[in-house]
């Protein structure tokens, strides 16, 4: 790994923090209220993590180490990510099979710790969730697929650093489809709006947040930590699809990349501040349609 690769990387660990805050921050602005702070979500990671865990006596070890394995999956992907149209500093041919088993991984660890803590509240979470990213996942893999066809590389750097502005006036078409997939996608895995509310306690309604519950302490700030990773890495294959073109200037490529990430993150809470919360029946359509999306980009990269 580079010296650059770590900077980056390091960047990447400080910054994705404030991917929440930015969201809140225009969710505020629609509604006319002041909001919390961008850094919110730091001063949380920094309160968790000076609290103690409690774990009730009927939980396992699968319990404990559910955030900890998510966080540490997370992680795994993270290094995997390109940051914009520079390389990961772990890239390899075939890695965008990697990274999509390693979101996976997170998301059955976290299903796992709520199922074993016996509670059929949080049964039902991970029950939503198991059913909901089973519809997500196709779409996500069919895209890259169809990515990896357009630019004739398997490994997630080479792919978006191959998206040119002359490979969008060639197939601008199915890459618009593509991302309208991955942004669905986006939504639905990362518990946002209209798929999810992160802020939401309804009982009948909650997915993520209901799995949760019961950490706390340095255990549920590992779960906030990995969630604000995981909507980078995603929101960062999304950022470096839309944007074609390649500076060459490895400062102008970052500062390229960092702004597409925070408009996607005022995209969010304005999607958010726009749409109510789909009804649970009706997700999975939306999820069926960003299929149809994925599967038709790639019907029109395979002519």
């Amino acid at each position: 790994m580079n010296v650059v690769a770590c900077v980056q990387t390091v960047l990447v660990l400080l910054l994705a923090p404030l991917l929440p805050g930015v969201i809140n921050r225009t969710k505020a602005f629609f509604a006319g209220r002041q909001g919390p702070p961008v850094l919110q979500l730091y001063f949380d990671l920094w309160k968790l993590a000076q609290k103690g865990a409690v774990y009730s006596r009927t939980t396992t070890w699968v319990f404990r180490a559910g955030p900890i394995v998510g966080l540490a999956a997370v992680l795994v992907a993270l290094f995997l990510t390109p940051f914009g149209k520079s390389a990961a500093p772990l890239a390899f041919g075939g890695d965008l099979i990697l990274f999509a088993y390693l979101l996976g991984l997170m998301r059955f660890m976290t299903v796992m710790a709520a199922l074993d803590t016996g509670s059929s509240f949080e049964g039902m979470g991970a029950s939503r969730e198991a059913f909901f990213s089973m519809l997500a996942e196709p779409a996500f893999l069919i895209g890259l697929v169809a990515v990896a066809r357009v630019t004739g590389s398997l490994s997630l750097s080479g792919m978006l650093a191959n998206v040119s502005a002359e490979t969008w006036l060639r197939v601008g078409p199915a890459l618009v489809l593509i991302a309208a997939a991955w942004m669905v996608i986006l939504l639905a895995e990362n518990s946002r709006i209209p798929v999810d509310d992160p802020n939401t306690h309804l009982e009948l309604t909650m997915i993520h947040e209901v799995m949760v519950l019961d950490h706390g302490g340095p255990d549920f700030a590992a779960i906030l930590y990995g969630a604000a990773l995981k909507l980078w890495v995603m929101g960062a294959l999304l950022v470096s699809l839309l944007i074609p073109v390649h500076p060459g200037v490895l400062w102008k490529n970052g500062l390229m990349f960092l702004g597409g990430m925070f408009l996607l993150a005022v995209g969010i809470g304005v999607v958010e501040s726009i749409m109510a919360r789909l009804r649970l029946a009706r997700v999975p359509q939306l999820l069926m349609g960003a299929m149809a999306l994925a599967a038709l980009a790639m019907m029109l990269v395979l002519k």
